[in-house]
């Protein structure tokens, strides 16, 4: 099969039409476009470890003590002030800036009888309020649990901050996250950990405000019951220092997470909207079934008005297009790419497919010996990001590269890339980057620094 080349540039196009989108899903007039131009040789086939460990004990009221660290040696080489939240030597420009829901996570091993005796449903995702999750931390007292500055997106920043750190790739990538967190000490504990890995967190504690918080109670058959403590992580503040932050952006990614409050779909729409004025382009990660089906139209508005990336896994990708689960993940992303430049679409140990202009591009997955499948699409993603970022030309090596991430992750506990991994899949991985001379041809669109 000939391989399989593309050519990343921005520019105003009038978007894709199809006679089998519906009217209700059709694109607006005049959008600012991912084009993704290949040549003649185009060939689509149709067919934790967590980044620090630290242990927390649990109160008589079942609300969490002061974090004490262990000593971590995946924690990344940073600068004497990374602990400081002023922060006061940012870069001109953000590689990668990350809007999601800032959430401590709690992971620990339980057994069916502890999930019975608090009447949880072993498996399910649920969200809890502070009672509840008080409840479950008290029963978790003298127990030795793990505690992380997780979520999906920070999964993926942080990835893409081991991948973009490494000197075999180029220069350092600047990643950065913003979001909600309380002016608590898990607050702290969460900002500190993701600057500890290169990545800066850059919202400052909301007062009185709660960081979210995930309590993962896993079971002997590897089984993840999880719950979920919102806080204030799904409410996002827009300002003047947001904006600023958001116009110095190359690429600004979007957490699905986030669309579960009316306030807070208003203020993505406005970060979308100063993101796309400013040239950034724009990545949406499905993240989750339920919530596509509760804000189905909201993220249809942000995909066919704004987004350039959507990244899903198969079931969200059909829930997107209102597919049955009989529909093959080929025909998702066929069909979404008709509305967003690059669809990104995992399926498991079967493989992923990237969608452009309507065709499919199958991906092998990566041979690996699963051992935690939990952040493989969070992996992903970050594969997909750096290849967009270093200039990739390849469509089919930045999927397989991307593929080789999640793999990574998937045979190993936790869902962190590890420094060291980071560092080979580097080094093993030679992209073909465009010369210098190919801005010229994209217009005055073209991010600088791609």
């Amino acid at each position: 099969m000939a391989e399989t080349t593309v050519l990343a540039a921005f520019s105003i196009v009038s978007p894709f039409s199809n006679s089998r989108v519906s009217s209700s899903l059709r694109p607006s007039s005049s959008v600012r476009r991912l084009i993704i131009r290949f040549n003649s040789k185009n060939n689509f086939n149709s067919s934790s470890r967590l980044a620090t460990d630290t242990r927390f004990s649990c109160s008589s009221d079942g609300i969490y003590a002061t974090p004490i660290d262990e000593e971590d040696d995946d924690d990344d080489v940073v600068l004497d002030n990374a602990d400081d939240p002023s922060l006061p030597e940012l870069p001109d420009r953000w590689d990668v800036l990350g809007l999601g829901q800032a959430m401590v996570d709690f992971s620990g091993i339980v057994n069916d009888e502890f999930l019975m005796r608090l009447d949880l449903e072993k498996g399910t995702r649920k969200v809890v309020n502070h009672e509840e999750r008080g409840r479950v931390l008290q029963a978790m007292d003298g127990c030795s649990y793990k505690a992380a500055a997780g979520g999906s997106l920070s999964n993926t920043l942080v990835a893409l901050a081991r991948l973009g750190g490494h000197p075999m790739g180029g220069p350092v990538l600047n990643v950065a996250m913003a979001g909600s967190i309380g002016s608590d000490p898990l607050g702290g504990f969460y900002r500190t950990k993701l600057r500890r890995a290169n990545v800066s967190f850059l919202s400052a504690p909301i007062k009185d405000g709660t960081t979210g918080t995930v309590i993962v109670l896993t079971t002997s058959d590897a089984q993840r019951t999880m719950l979920a403590y919102q806080g204030t992580s799904s409410y996002i503040k827009y300002d003047s220092s947001m904006e600023s932050i958001i116009s110095k952006t190359n690429i600004l990614v979007i957490e699905g997470y986030l669309f579960e409050f009316p306030d807070t779909i208003k203020t993505i729409k406005k970060i979308c909207q100063v993101a796309r004025d400013s040239g950034a382009l724009i990545a949406v990660t499905a993240s989750d079934v339920t919530c596509i089906e509760r804000h189905y139209d909201d993220f249809w508005e942000i995909m066919e008005n704004y987004a350039d990336i959507v990244f899903a896994n198969s079931e969200e990708a059909r829930a997107f297009c209102h597919f049955s689960s009989q529909e093959s993940p080929i025909s998702s992303t066929r069909y979404l790419s008709h509305f967003v430049p690059l669809v990104s679409v995992t399926d498991g140990p079967r493989g992923s497919y990237i969608g452009v202009k309507g065709e499919a591009l199958y991906i092998p997955p990566s041979p690996c010996m699963p051992v935690d499948t939990c952040g493989a699409g969070d992996a992903y993603a970050s594969g997909i990001l750096y290849g967009l970022l270093r200039g990739a030309s390849d469509l089919k090596g930045m999927g397989t590269l991307a593929a080789r991430v999640a793999a990574t992750v998937v045979g190993q506990q936790g869902t962190r890339l590890r420094v060291q991994d980071a560092a080979r899949l580097v080094d093993s991985f030679a992209f073909n980057v465009e010369s210098p001379s190919l801005q010229a041809d994209v217009g005055s669109d073209q991010i600088s620094s791609l």
